[in-house]
């Protein structure tokens, strides 16, 4: 199933949830990224890899596994690489991966550089290699960044016979309250869009029954751009041949009829651990599947709202005021959904259950099947007397003006949390969630990786020849004297400590790097 030949199909994924150093902020997707992925690239029947799994170790380690994994390579093998973690860039704009360990100071010596990642590919005799990254500086790479405040992918890691997916993974936390706390681990929106593509085979999108990488990255960069995600996915392919990362899954078996209950006083049957990627794919995608039981009141259904904000207020704080559309509580029947003096009535066929219930014969004995009643369609109940304000829906729809603490310090892609501000549900159910996710506007001067701020400054060579200063603005502070030395180089970058962005829920700030550009 791989391009040509018939080497092994192996996959290494690499994941970092957690970190020492308090600079990075924990992230939440990773770990649950690495095992759908693993699950879905193991199965025989869809990916058929051998696929080892490395979570939040110390860089030694990753940089082994790595190094091992490409070792002693058969011309025909294909070998995946998927990454999940912080990554950072030196003074100089190298590329590192962040491991458990990682000193935000030292990336040299405690992350993984990206050189030594091209090194390894580089030396693999492997015909067909596969890169995945998902990795929270590629926002920043993707959103418009220029020159050295871009991370060049292409330049670092594509080479022949490589295939290399990027994406602007966002970690994402949930403000809860007085506290931001991050939310329940859940497949990042690209690795997401992955396991669904290729559990499901909706990757397949010729219909041949296998999963190319090129058809990969168009079903994930097509899901996302629905979905409304800001986040773009790229990629880079430098092979002579279609890449079959999988084949399409087979259909699972449909039960056209109710597995019988058991009757008689027999024993029933034990419990199948039947796990699968309907967990996996309904962390992400909501579980569009489940039905309600019998009655008439549900949730409401959580959304989610984009909010545009300015660097500087996301650097201070600020409260934010919207206007949204949705469904409250109706006044006239509080969620009773019938008319004055008038109630609701049981179904008698069923008993409210909302179940009718069938006994049979057959050469097993009796069998006890159910199915939904069809007099009150699973309801158990019926309203011939219906709220006139409401028309028995329990709800009717307003205009509400909200407030939002936005903290300071908060990242582009992040979630507030707004419990039971959302809807009311069908019937006067529960309130449900309102999530507003943040986007910062473009800034003038600044661009934004995680904490640390960038700005670009023209000088000419003349101006630096015997070393000068200048005046940097900065977003906090005004403006600061820098020092620029002689032998500044073209593109180098300056660092100004604890100039940058605050920290979230923390007394710390990133740092301000001046990109020195010179002309003539």
């Amino acid at each position: 199933m791989a391009g040509p030949g018939s080497g092994s199909r192996d996959a290494l994924l690499i994941a970092t949830d957690t970190y020492d150093d308090g600079a990075f902020r924990p992230l939440r997707s990773p770990g649950q990224d690495c095992a759908g992925l693993a699950r879905a690239l193991a199965d025989p029947a869809i990916g058929g890899f051998r696929a080892e799994q490395v979570k939040d170790a110390p860089a030694h380690q990753v940089m082994r596994a790595v190094e091992r994994f490409f070792r002693d390579r058969s011309r025909d093998d294909l070998l995946l690489l998927h990454l999940s973690c912080h990554g950072i860039k030196d003074d100089d704009g190298h590329l590192h991966f962040a491991a458990r360990d990682t000193d935000r100071d030292l990336p040299a010596s405690t992350a993984m550089p990206a050189a030594f990642l091209r090194g390894q590919l580089e030396r693999c005799r492997a015909r067909t290699v596969v890169v995945l990254l998902d990795c929270c500086y590629s926002g920043a790479f993707l959103t418009g960044a220029k020159g050295d405040d871009q991370v060049h992918l292409r330049d670092e890691l594509a080479g022949s016979g490589r295939v290399v997916l990027t994406a602007t993974s966002r970690t994402e936390y949930a403000w809860e309250g007085d506290r931001l706390e991050s939310a329940a681990p859940q497949p990042s929106r690209f690795t997401g869009a992955l396991i669904e593509g290729l559990a499901t085979g909706a990757a397949d999108l010729d219909g041949d029954g296998r999963i190319t990488v090129t058809e990969l990255y168009d079903y994930v960069y097509e899901s996302l751009h629905r979905a409304g995600v800001r986040q773009r996915p790229r990629m880079w392919a430098d092979v002579e041949y279609q890449v079959v990362i999988a084949r399409v899954p087979p259909p699972a078996p449909v039960d056209d009829e109710p597995a019988p209950a058991p009757v008689d006083d027999e024993p029933a049957p034990a419990a199948v651990d039947d796990t699968n990627f309907r967990d996996i794919l309904g962390a992400f995608f909501g579980a569009a599947g489940a039905q309600p039981g019998p009655g008439r009141s549900r949730r409401g259904t959580d959304a989610t709202l984009a909010l545009d904000i300015d660097l500087e207020d996301m650097a201070r704080g600020t409260v934010a005021e919207f206007d949204i559309d949705t469904a409250v509580l109706c006044s006239a029947c509080s969620g009773r959904l019938t008319a004055e003096g008038t109630t609701l009535e049981k179904c008698t066929h069923c008993g409210g259950t909302g179940q009718a219930q069938q006994v049979t014969r057959s050469f097993l004995g009796k069998v006890q099947t159910s199915s939904e009643c069809r007099k009150c369609k699973g309801l158990g109940t019926f309203l011939p007397h219906p709220c006139p304000t409401c028309d028995g829906d329990g709800r009717v729809r307003i205009r509400r003006t909200l407030h939002v603490r936005v903290p300071a310090g908060i990242g582009d892609g992040f979630r507030i949390k707004l419990a039971g501000e959302g809807e009311v549900g069908p019937g006067g159910g529960p309130a449900a969630d309102l999530y507003v996710e943040v986007s910062q506007r473009p800034h003038p001067d600044f661009t934004r990786e995680d904490d640390d701020l960038h700005i670009r400054v023209g000088l000419t060579r003349e101006q630096v020849a015997g070393g000068t200063t200048v005046r940097v603005p900065t977003l906090l502070d005004g403006e600061k004297t820098v020092r620029i030395p002689a032998t500044i180089r073209d593109g180098q970058a300056l660092r100004l400590r604890e100039l940058g962005m605050p920290r979230l829920r923390e007394d710390t700030r990133g740092d301000l790097f001046v990109h020195v550009e010179l002309d003539g």
